[in-house]
């Protein structure tokens, strides 16, 4: 085989047997499976990590799934090195060697170390420079209990009333690599399932999620930045039941959140997943919009934000105007119906059949004659009867036509659209 390099462009044959039989590159760290037949082992954990019938690439007989059976090839690699530094002139990089894989036990010994105070900073700093570094690690540390032992040590800071933000960030940090890693699977060898069943019965995690987030000043946006995705997904693991018990304190956390604008957009995504899983639940709508949510949402769609949080907002805000609170907020807004209109046929069918909504609930429930006329001049009036002309669902029309026939009357003298035509016409 030729191997061209970027730095000379000088063709080199490359020994057949140096190349591994799944990425066809030449092997960083060759193990041999016990059908015999050597890998590069990034390649075959891959493989036995994805693959629906575990075996062997070559021969086709069954492979055990744990990576504990590959067994590295010293004296291929060796060679492999020694022909990489023979060949560095034409442009071959070298190939260093390999650290030894974390193994269980390892892993295992640094969850214990955690537990004592004179090695607890240390072993933490390795626990995550190692789910960094590859996601064999992450995989090996979260079947070593290392997701579990995070969960255990942000809580026991909570309740110890310890404002060690580091630790709390460092531990954070861990636990969403593991989390967030495609290769976090159980016994059972689906996803995330053993550590969504932990934080799913652990409230005192949840409490302790919210206390790290009201931590949230300009030296802590990191904390938050880690803190929020991991509420995202401990909200989505909780049964339902419990969540429409959230308290008042809970939503202000979370609102906060979005009005930083120094956090990522990751972090502002992930409080407004939790304020639309939870909005359904108990009296939690009227509590969200105590703490100030329809104000938020209307200064951030203001921003003019990417598409998926721009649907995320107007999702959310729809929600909220189902209750006369939240509408009476959205009014109070001087830019709420102008955004509204604004976005629509502008972002996604979703925003259009969002704020379609919001309309809707306004005009039925909280249309005032001042109202009203704001819709007119602020060009609502107008959108709703561009929809009806758009190139749209058929049932995103029948909303703007059912909003335009509410209040036709007043709307039908208006210089836009002959509003008196298009309300009594389908088109």
């Amino acid at each position: 085989m030729l191997y061209e390099t970027d730095y000379t462009m000088t063709e080199i044959e490359i020994p057949q047997f140096f190349l591994c039989p799944i990425s066809l590159q030449i092997m960083k760290d060759p193990v041999t499976t016990v059908t015999g037949i050597t890998y590069d082992r990034e390649s075959i954990e891959k493989w036995l990590l994805k693959a629906k019938d575990c075996t062997c690439p070559i021969t086709k007989q069954p492979l055990p799934r744990s990576p504990e059976f590959l067994t590295p090839n010293h004296t291929l690699r060796r060679l492999i090195q020694a022909w990489c530094s023979a060949n560095e002139a034409n442009g071959v990089d070298q190939i260093p060697t390999p650290k030894s894989p974390l193994s269980n036990s390892n892993a295992e010994k640094l969850v214990k170390d955690l537990e004592v105070s004179s090695r607890f900073q240390k072993a933490l700093e390795k626990l995550h420079a190692l789910a960094m570094e590859n996601e064999r690690n992450r995989r090996c540390m979260a079947s070593a209990g290392v997701a579990e032992a995070m969960v255990h040590v942000i809580t026991k800071i909570f309740k110890q009333g310890n404002k060690t933000t580091p630790c709390v960030e460092e531990a954070l940090r861990i636990l969403r690599l593991l989390w967030s890693s495609a290769n976090m699977v159980d016994s059972n060898n689906n996803n995330n399932n053993k550590i969504k069943r932990m934080v799913g019965e652990n409230f005192d995690f949840l409490n302790s999620l919210t206390w790290a987030l009201q931590l949230q000043t300009k030296n802590n946006v990191k904390l938050t930045n880690e803190a929020m995705p991991i509420l995202k997904l401990v909200i989505e693991a909780k049964d339902s039941t419990p969540l429409g018990n959230l308290k008042l304190e809970f939503f202000k956390v979370v609102v906060s959140v979005m009005k930083n604008r120094e956090l990522s957009q990751q972090a502002v995504k992930s409080a407004l997943h939790v304020l639309i899983e939870t909005c359904p639940l108990g009296r939690n709508r009227m509590k969200i919009v105590e703490a100030g949510a329809v104000i938020e949402l209307i200064e951030l769609a203001l921003e003019k934000p990417e598409k998926n949080m721009t649907e995320l907002v107007f999702i959310l805000l729809a929600n909220l105007c189902s209750c006369a609170d939240g509408r009476e907020q959205f009014l109070q807004h001087a830019a709420g119906i102008a955004v509204v209109s604004k976005r629509i046929l502008r972002v996604s069918p979703t925003t259009n059949d969002r704020a379609l909504h919001i309309f809707s609930l306004v005009s039925k429930f909280s249309a005032s004659n001042e109202v009203v006329q704001e819709m007119l001049r602020v060009g609502a009036v107008s959108k709703l009867c561009m929809v009806l002309q758009a190139d749209c669902a058929s049932y995103l029309k029948e909303k703007a036509r059912g909003v335009l026939r509410l209040h036709s009357k007043t709307w039908n003298n208006s210089p836009c659209i002959q509003v008196y035509l298009l309300t009594r016409f389908h088109r």
